[in-house]
């Protein structure tokens, strides 16, 4: 972490382990109108109390910092396909992969929807994709609600 005081960065946690589930969503809840069904369907899931306690909605809108709290704390990082955007907004190689990396060192998951993003061969600089990014246990989550709507 950068200690601005002295302008260096110093190692704050050693092998760092994200939580096998945690307690915050993050997503841009602005786009909402353009998802798919299956990703309305997780973020209410989320938001429902029948069905738990209640997620945290956290967006700081930099991929860094959302994903840097998400491995710290648990949870899920979603920046999925819209109507817009149907191949997605984030980078592979310079957003993706290399968040989709530390995410999956620390013991959690990081998919396209479909796919392991760590298993994507990139055919162009600028190529984009759909992310979904943390704790196991939550992108799994996910991906089963994205599955069975695809049936």
């Amino acid at each position: 972490m950068l200690d601005p005081s002295i302008g260096e960065f110093l190692l704050t946690d050693r092998d760092i382990k994200i939580p096998k589930r945690g307690k915050i969503y993050s997503i841009n809840e602005g786009y909402e109108y353009s998802w798919d069904e299956a990703i309305r369907e997780y973020v209410k899931s989320k938001k429902d109390p029948s069905q738990g306690k209640p997620y945290g909605a956290r967006y700081v809108g930099s991929m860094v910092a959302d994903v840097h709290r998400t491995l710290k704390y648990g949870g899920i990082f979603m920046y999925p396909a819209t109507k817009d955007a149907p191949k997605g907004k984030l980078r592979l190689l310079y957003e993706c992969i290399p968040m989709a990396y530390i995410m999956e060192q620390a013991g959690g998951l990081a998919s396209t929807g479909s796919g392991r993003i760590l298993d994507i061969v990139p055919e162009n600089i600028h190529e984009r994709s759909p992310i979904f990014l943390g704790s196991k246990e939550d992108v799994e989550d996910v991906l089963s609600i994205i599955k069975k709507h695809k049936k």
